[in-house]
């Protein structure tokens, strides 16, 4: 019986729920932290990004105007679909990262008990940011987050995987779409992640995942008139200024967390709520309380 050759894996882009290849052509070889050679990534361009943020906001209405529970289901599917191919993203991490399989099993262990954990806060997180407030004279006074809307994010370097959800998963679980650009080193884990939001219920264009040279992406999504915001924590010091000063030109919310580039960074730690409320507005509607009868009493 003759040897038969193994069939290779293509990556391509996630965006607005399909697959395409990069619009350059381009690709670049992705290697393990041996140098051995893993597969070629698409090399993403600037017609690349504008397509994704095109994709993000038209899929923004439907996404935030989903109940939070609905988004809470959705994001705990997307943890059973990785509990099923847990295998192989463990050793799509342990390659990346030149980790051992104990250790990148823990790796993506922690990462699909991320995404209970957002799912779980989807319905919730109202509740500890918004409410009434005390006012002083015959008024109700109500707080209420909603999604910024479209938030560009710089996933982290070297956390190929958990990294990656722990900055994705928290903004969409409020409502926002996003333009992901993956690690430009270690990309892998994040375009096999397409593969399962495609599969879990996850409306197309909600998360779009880029690859490729994270500067060279990063530029147009900072400078983009419709992105609302972006996260900065796979970039540099050096390029996390200049796209600071790119996203001033429309306002856009900026997180950038410190230090960035994910040096130091621990992510497996309890990420908290910040990353979700860094991506909220608040919307505060005034109402009048009435009087009830003639002793001027009121509710």
């Amino acid at each position: 019986m003759s040897e038969r050759l193994s069939v290779l894996k293509t990556y391509k882009l996630y965006v607005g729920g399909e697959f395409p290849r990069s619009e350059s052509g381009r690709v670049y070889e992705v290697t393990d932290s041996k140098q051995n050679w893993l597969a070629n990534a698409p090399l993403s361009s600037r017609k690349d990004a504008r397509d994704a943020v095109v994709a993000a906001r038209k899929a923004f209405g439907g996404w935030s105007g989903a109940t939070a529970y609905n988004r809470g289901q959705i994001l705990y599917r997307i943890a059973e679909m990785l509990e099923g191919r847990r295998d192989q993203y463990v050793a799509e991490v342990a390659d990346a990262e030149g980790l051992s399989k104990s250790k990148a099993a823990a790796q993506v262990d922690a990462a699909i008990d991320r995404w209970v954990w957002y799912a779980g806060w989807t319905d919730k997180i109202a509740q500890v940011v918004g409410g009434g407030n005390p006012v002083a004279g015959p008024f109700f006074n109500l707080s209420s987050p909603e999604p910024t809307g479209v938030v560009a994010v710089l996933a982290p370097q070297k956390s190929s995987f958990l990294g990656l959800v722990s900055v994705v998963a928290p903004v969409i679980a409020t409502g926002n779409t996003a333009v992901v650009v993956a690690s430009e080193q270690s990309p892998l884990p994040a375009l096999s992640l397409g593969e399962v939001l495609a599969t879990s219920d996850l409306p197309g264009g909600v998360v779009n995942i880029l690859s490729g040279r994270t500067a060279e992406i990063a530029a147009p999504l900072a400078a983009h008139q419709d992105v609302n915001a972006i996260d900065l924590a796979g970039a540099g010091e050096e390029l996390a200024k200049e796209l600071e000063i790119a996203a001033a030109d429309n306002l856009k919310r900026v997180l950038r967390p410190q230090p960035v580039d994910d040096a130091g960074a621990d992510w497996s730690a309890t990420p908290g709520t910040d990353r979700m409320t860094a991506f909220l507005e608040t919307k505060t509607v005034w109402h009048p309380t009435g009087a009830l009868g003639a002793s001027g009493s009121s509710y």
